[in-house]
This record gives C-alpha cells, sequence and structure tokens, in this order.
C-alpha cells in the first residue's frame, strides 16, 4: 500500500474516530484516574463477585401496605380521652378539631402528642384548644403509636395506602381498629387492601442508602438491584462475609451539630432523635412567590427539647444567622446553614418536633433535598431488613474464574481467526478484521472503566458475543463489496458497501430490541449481559463497520 494510500487512510474521519476512542478508551483504563497501586494489567477495570471473589447477599424488606376506614374524630376521641379530664369535642372539619378539658395543659404537650399542631388555646378552669388535625395525620400517628413503628401515608398502584414500616399482620390491624370502629377498607372486588410489601419508592430510598453507606466507607460502585417489591440483592466483591453482614446491619452515625460563637461546633443530638423523615422533598413558600425544595423531618420529644435547649444556650435564637446548624453522616458534613428567622423566633418560646431543611430552588435545589433525605435516614434503614440469602466466592475461586475467562477469550480469537483464514486466506483482509475486533473489545474495556462498571462473567459473555457478531458483519461487508477477489470501482463499491450497512442495521437493530427487555427487566446479572451486547452493537455500526469499510477500500 503506498505512502499515498496510508496518508489518505490516516485522513478520513472514520478511522480518526475509531483510533480516538480506543486511544481513549486505554486512557481511561490505565491513565487517567490513576489506577490502584498494584493494579497491573487490569488498570482501572473492576471485576464483579464472581471473578474478584467476595460475599452476597439478599435482603427481604418488611413492611405492610394498608388502607384503612375510620374516622377521625373516633380515633381523637379514644385517644385524647386518656390524656384530659373532662375531655369534650366541640366541633371538627376536614383539617382540625376543637375540644375542652378540665385539665390544665400546654401547647407544647398537644403538640408531642403528634396529632396535630395548636393553633388555639385559651381558658383557664375549662381549657378550650383548636387542633390542626387532617385525617391522615390522625391515623398515622395512631397507627404508629399502637405498633411503635414509623407509619406513613404512600401510594402504591396510584392510590393511597398507609405504609407500616415494619411487617405485621391483618388480624393485628384488626385488632387495633376495632375499639376506634375502624376496619381494613377493600377493594372493587371485596378483598382486603393489605399487603406485606413496601412501596417502590421505599424501596428506592432503600437501596440509595446502602448505596450511601457504601460510598462513605469506600465501596463505591458496589451492584445493588431490586427484585420486585420485596427483596435487594447486594454483590460484595472483595468483601468477606463478617464485613458484608455488619455493613447491612449497623447503621451510619447521623449527628447534628450547631455552631458557637467561638467558631467551633458543639454535638446537639445523634439520628436515634429523629423520629421519622419524609420520604420525598416537599415545596415550601419562600414568601417572595416563589419556592424552595425542602428536606422535612420529625424529631422525638427529647430531641425536640434538646434541639430547643441548644439553640438558647449557643444564641442561636437571638443572632441566627451567625450560627448555622450542621448535620453530620460518618463525620462528614451533608448540610450547613442558619436557622431562620422565623424558626429562631419560635423555637425561643416552645420546641418544635417538625423541621425543614430548606435546600435551594429548582432541580439542583430538589437533588438537594433528595440526597438529604437519604443522608438522614442513613442512621437506620427505613424498614427492617430479614438477610434471607447469603452467599461467598473465595478470591482462589475468582481468580479461576478469571483465568477461565483469559483462555475462552484467547480461544475465540483463535477459532475466530482460523475460520476468517480459512474464508479469504488473504492477510491484507484477515488482519483489518481482527484489528477491528480487538479495537471493538478495547472501547468496550474502556466504556466499563468510564462508568465504573463490574465485569462479571455475563459481562464477559457479552463482550465475547460482540465479537462474534462484529466478525459477521465484517464478513458481510467484505463479501459484499468484494468482487472476484478484487475491490471494484467506486460507485459500484460504494452501491455494494451501502447494501452492506442495511443488512448490518437491521440485524444490529433485531439485537439491540431483543436485549433492551432484558436490560430493563432487572433480571440481575443478565443485565450487564444486555448492555454490553448493546454497546457494542452500537459502537460498532457507528465507528467499526464503517472503519473497515474505508481500511478494506484502501488496502
Amino acid at each position: 500500500m503506498s505512502e499515498e494510500l496510508v496518508e489518505e487512510l490516516f485522513k478520513d474521519v472514520r478511522v480518526i474516530a475509531l483510533i480516538l476512542l480506543v486511544l481513549g478508551s486505554l486512557a481511561s483504563i490505565y491513565i487517567y484516574p490513576p489506577p490502584p497501586q498494584g493494579s497491573g494489567f487490569r488498570g482501572n477495570l473492576k471485576f464483579g463477585l464472581d471473578l474478584e471473589g467476595g460475599s452476597w447477599l439478599q435482603l427481604q424488606l418488611e413492611g405492610t401496605l394498608v388502607r384503612v376506614d375510620v374516622e377521625k374524630d373516633r380515633i381523637l376521641e379514644n385517644e385524647l380521652i386518656k390524656e384530659f379530664n373532662g375531655f369534650s369535642i366541640l366541633s371538627s372539619d376536614e383539617n382540625s378539631i376543637t375540644f375542652t378539658t378540665t385539665s390544665s395543659t400546654s401547647r407544647e404537650f398537644i403538640d408531642s402528642l403528634g396529632y396535630g399542631t395548636v393553633s388555639e388555646i385559651s381558658g383557664n378552669d375549662l381549657t378550650q384548644v383548636k387542633l390542626g388535625a387532617d385525617k391522615e395525620t390522625v391515623i398515622s400517628t395512631f397507627l404508629s403509636k399502637k405498633l411503635d413503628t414509623e407509619v406513613v401515608l404512600a401510594t402504591y398502584e396510584d392510590k393511597p395506602v398507609y405504609e407500616i414500616r415494619k411487617k405485621v399482620s391483618k388480624e393485628t390491624i384488626e385488632e387495633i381498629l376495632l375499639p376506634v370502629g375502624g376496619k381494613i377498607a377493600l377493594d372493587e372486588d371485596g378483598d382486603p387492601i393489605f399487603m406485606n410489601i413496601v412501596t417502590p419508592e421505599t424501596m428506592e430510598l432503600t437501596k440509595k442508602i446502602l448505596e450511601d453507606k457504601l460510598n462513605i466507607i469506600g465501596l463505591s460502585d458496589i451492584p445493588i438491584r431490586t427484585i420486585g417489591d420485596e427483596f435487594i440483592l447486594i454483590d460484595l466483591a472483595g468483601v468477606d462475609m463478617g464485613t458484608a453482614r455488619r455493613i447491612v446491619g449497623h447503621p451510619g452515625k447521623f449527628e447534628i451539630r450547631i455552631q458557637t460563637t467561638e467558631g467551633k461546633s458543639e454535638h446537639v443530638l445523634f439520628g436515634d432523635d429523629i423520629d421519622a423523615v419524609d420520604p420525598m422533598p416537599v415545596a415550601i413558600s419562600d414568601g417572595a412567590g416563589g419556592y424552595a425544595w425542602a428536606a422535612t423531618f420529625r424529631l422525638t420529644e427529647d430531641g425536640a427539647r434538646t434541639f430547643r435547649d441548644a439553640a438558647l444556650m449557643y444564641g442561636a435564637t437571638d443572632n441566627p444567622d451567625d450560627h448555622e446548624v450542621m448535620m453530620l453522616l460518618d463525620d462528614n458534613i451533608v448540610y450547613s446553614a442558619p436557622l431562620s428567622h422565623d424558626f429562631a423566633s419560635n423555637i425561643k418560646q416552645y420546641p418544635i418536633y417538625g423541621i425543614s431543611a430548606t435546600t435551594g430552588s429548582g432541580d439542583m435545589g430538589k437533588r438537594y433535598a433528595e440526597d438529604l433525605i437519604v443522608h438522614l435516614s442513613a442512621g437506620a434503614l427505613p424498614v427492617s431488613v430479614e438477610i434471607v440469602g447469603s452467599g461467598q466466592v473465595s478470591a482462589i475461586l475468582g481468580d479461576q474464574f478469571k483465568e477461565q475467562v483469559m483462555i475462552a477469550a484467547v480461544l475465540a480469537i483463535v477459532v475466530v481467526s482460523i475460520v476468517v483464514s480459512l474464508r479469504y486466506n488473504q492477510k491484507k483482509i484477515i488482519l483489518p478484521m481482527l484489528v477491528t475486533s480487538l479495537s471493538e473489545v478495547i472501547i468496550l474495556l474502556g466504556f466499563a472503566s468510564l462508568i465504573n462498571w463490574q465485569l462479571n462473567l455475563p459481562s464477559i459473555a457479552g463482550i465475547l458475543a460482540v465479537i462474534g457478531t462484529g466478525i459477521d458483519h465484517l464478513v458481510v461487508i467484505t463479501d459484499e463489496v468484494l468482487f472476484e477477489g478484487e475491490i471494484p470501482p467506486p460507485k459500484v463499491f460504494s452501491a455494494r458497501l451501502s447494501g452492506a450497512f442495511k443488512i448490518i442495521l437491521a440485524a444490529a437493530a433485531t439485537t439491540i430490541f431483543a436485549m433492551l427487555p432484558l436490560y430493563f427487566m432487572g433480571l440481575g446479572a443478565l443485565g450487564g449481559f444486555a448492555m454490553v451486547t448493546i454497546v457494542g452493537v452500537l459502537v460498532g455500526v457507528f465507528v467499526t463497520r464503517p472503519a473497515y469499510g474505508r481500511i478494506i477500500k484502501v488496502i
């Protein structure tokens, strides 16, 4: 091949794109970011459990979804009569209730009961109280107190349900509702709306908290997969079983601190004093016609009093701008902001149980609020989990798997080379085919390194499948464009190459559409096989196949 042809080849945009992608992939694997010390040939590539050795855990989330049919007033009457002498309901509407009592009481005590917030309180011998209490809050608080766990209003299949953050029986719910004249609601078919599962939002929140905990202790990019409405599967490559169980079973340390006048910070409370965290960000008016996103949570009675005492002690109620409140997860600051002036004024008068940590407006503010909710909940998972399955792959066995994979890859290349040699018996065709196929593998590995994808056996199988598919496509191109073993005139070549690409595009589209359900259906490790196959086909169609078509024309 003449120097002019070589120069022409390396000026072609398709060939340049291929070279740049290969170099970029090699850089991603071996140069940036700098590979861990001692990584050797693997560079930045990460291997999964079956190749690296380690542990896996299957977790079952314990929760209950139920819809109940009960009157708010019956609950309040049944519960508040235990707290107040001479209790009597005067009036009630959708969002509030007014009652009287002969007991001496305070706004703080009534708020601490959790059924709502006092808006008015007056009287001496006979106290009249107006309590802001909607039906959902009353039911959630009632169930929470009776079951001694968090209960939140949620949505499942576009219908409201109460999510109980532990597994309880239908008989237990019925027994709790009986004294207040309530019952489990029925669906259209007359069946009780009761399920021992959690909502997809709780499943996702649990997954995020586990990811957050793993990232904090340096185990980033651990595959965590959800299976249905009950199970989470975690592959902890390079982690022994004892450590794996400790990571899942022990919560992170969440702490709230407050800035002092000396510029230091003092401990206020730990995550144990957080009673509940709202699972979704809320939009709060900023008083100027706009809004800001916030992560909202509720403190226990002791936590609210401790927070108020600290705010008073360190002067945050008098000068909130100079006393930021910091939230830390395992000693890492995840949120820091001063108290709002309204909040500082109110907490000076009485403890505040519900707190909103504003994070800003727009999409960025919402994402920050979502992250903060995860951090607030990272002291403990939102629901209890039970390890229902576990296993361990020894490092020695993982090394054996890697050796077997390498042998399989080498054999695949050798067999492909033999078949192509028998087919064409021309070095100027065989070498470009093999080099093009090898470049696809390098690009796929570079992609895996770039997104920190863990290579497991299904992923390696996907790479081998890409090699086979790629060679098939290259054979189609070669057979279409060659005419009696020679390259035809330019117009004929272009027409034949166009025909070959129509065949390749149709085959690629079929492969991609076949792999998409496998990827999105959450079928565990098989998703890696599907992803590698899809990416490999796309790289081939848009980069390597066009470059090969140009190379074969020149040579």
